[in-house]
């Protein structure tokens, strides 16, 4: 540090502005601005809380390249001083480097965490306890909110880069049912970042990217509660432990293709069956710009599993198909300032095997039936305070089997959001369900959910 400090009121002196000024000088007096700079660098390294922290000699290689520079002719001077900026630069940026390496592993034990809060009242005309779908069981969660005020479902997320090589995701649900508060593991995986040519591979417990709605988390949606396609067909949303390959096309058109081995423990599953293997998936999406205001995505998806002990009392093979389509307008280029979005998803599920009384294992009979649902939706965003959203949903139900009806539901929601900010959001919605040919369900329901800590971005 003397020696610098030294060096500094030497470097001062002689560049003071000379007397006579020739070529020979103007070179010198360049040269020593530089070394005066170059030194400023390394005092500034020197005075930085990791070098405080951990006091570092520099290289004598930098000190008698300072020598050599001060002592320097003119004509050697922008060369000795190029070295002696050099060292300097590199005591810098070993300096930097020991901070970043720090950091960096500091860093690896504190990755982003993100908390949604999220709460509801709602008011029922049918009671929920009465509540029956014809043609469909509830499964899951499939059926209507409870009465009064509830917690709904809150979640807790931790999300890093493990290394170079891989990304890893934990979501903690919490949800009050029944007075109850359950806690679990919503989400556990791991993805790979380094993969070749457009492939990436995820490990773990994850939604299934079959459809639209299923990979996304419920607090990314626009209305209170999941479609009745959903609820009937996947008991609200579809995770498992699998592992999921997806290839996305390096084109400028959105193409990726995938598919999913999981283990078949969750509705429309059951059972593990297949050693732990019991459901496989394909999905394909397509998607694009069309000019600067309009965005678009489609896709086709397919869930193929084999069941024992279902939730349902199915036994047997069953397929689910999802086709769904989504369209964007955004006048002013982002959807945040306002515009219109468009959604529908079309469901259609086989049963081929055999129906089990859950509560009576001695009450049997074949299950063979083909069933259909499917839902529209648009939202008007007005501004980026302010939204409006219409949702249809319709189920087609089945002739035959256990749950064989000549009626097939069907429900009016609306909704309005207010946003105070991306972080928090109120949302009323009314909604009219005709869950059989004998009940109907005029709900309200005003919820309010929070966003805490760092987020990701959501998907298209």
């Amino acid at each position: 540090m003397r020696k610098s400090l030294l060096a500094l009121c030497v470097l001062s002196a002689l560049a003071a502005p000379p007397a006579f000024a020739d070529p020979a000088t103007d070179r010198r007096i360049e040269a020593l601005e530089a070394q005066v700079k170059a030194l400023q660098a390394e005092l500034q390294a020197m005075k930085s809380p990791s070098s405080a922290a951990t006091p570092t000699t520099p290289p004598a290689s930098s000190e008698q390249a300072e020598i050599d520079a001060l002592a320097a002719t003119p004509e050697q001077a922008p060369e000795a001083t190029s070295t002696a900026t050099t060292d300097a630069t590199a005591a810098v940026a070993a300096s930097a480097g020991t901070t970043s390496a720090s950091g960096a592993n500091g860093n690896a034990f504190n990755p982003a965490i993100s908390i949604i809060l999220n709460g509801s009242y709602s008011h029922h005309s049918l009671d929920p306890d009465n509540y029956m779908r014809a043609g469909f069981p509830l499964v899951g969660e499939g059926g209507p909110s409870a009465n009064g005020f509830s917690l709904g479902e809150s979640e807790v997320s931790f999300a890093a880069n493990i290394d170079d090589k891989f990304y890893g995701q934990l979501t903690v649900a919490m949800e009050s049912e029944d007075g109850e508060d359950h806690l679990g593991v919503e989400e556990a995986y791991i993805d790979t970042t380094a993969l070749p040519a457009g492939f990436n591979l995820r490990l773990g417990r994850f939604f299934s990217n079959i459809g639209y709605l299923n990979s996304h988390h419920a607090h990314t949606d626009s209305f209170f509660d999941r479609p009745l396609a959903y609820q009937a067909f996947l008991g609200g949303q579809y995770g498992d432990d699998g592992v999921q390959l997806r290839w996305v096309a390096p084109t400028s058109l959105l193409f990726e293709v995938g598919g999913e081995v999981l283990r078949g423990q969750n509705y429309p599953s059951g059972g593990a069956q297949d050693g732990g293997l019991g459901t496989r998936t394909l999905f394909a999406h397509v998607g694009g710009d069309l000019g600067v205001e309009n965005e678009w995505l489609a896709g086709v998806s397919m869930l193929k599993t084999r069941t024992e002990g279902g939730e349902d009392g199915f036994n047997g093979d069953a397929k689910v198909y999802v086709a769904d389509a989504t369209w964007k307008w955004a006048p002013q280029g982002n959807f945040k300032d306002g515009g219109i979005t468009l959604r529908t998803e079309y469901f259609r599920d086989d049963h081929n095997g055999l129906f089990i009384d859950p509560e009576d294992d001695t009450l049997t009979s074949a299950w063979d039936s083909a069933r259909r649902g499917g839902y529209v939706e648009a939202v008007y965003r007005l501004n980026r305070l302010w939204d409006v959203g219409y949702r249809y949903d319709k189920l087609w139900a089945d002739d035959s089997g256990p749950y064989a009806s000549d009626f097939d539901p069907s429900r009016h929601s609306a909704e309005l959001t207010w946003r105070n900010s991306e972080f928090s959001l109120f949302r009323l919605q009314l909604s009219h369900d005709k869950p059989n040919a004998d009940d109907n369900d005029t709900a309200v329901t005003l919820q309010y959910q929070t966003s805490l800590g760092a987020h990701g971005a959501h998907k298209f």
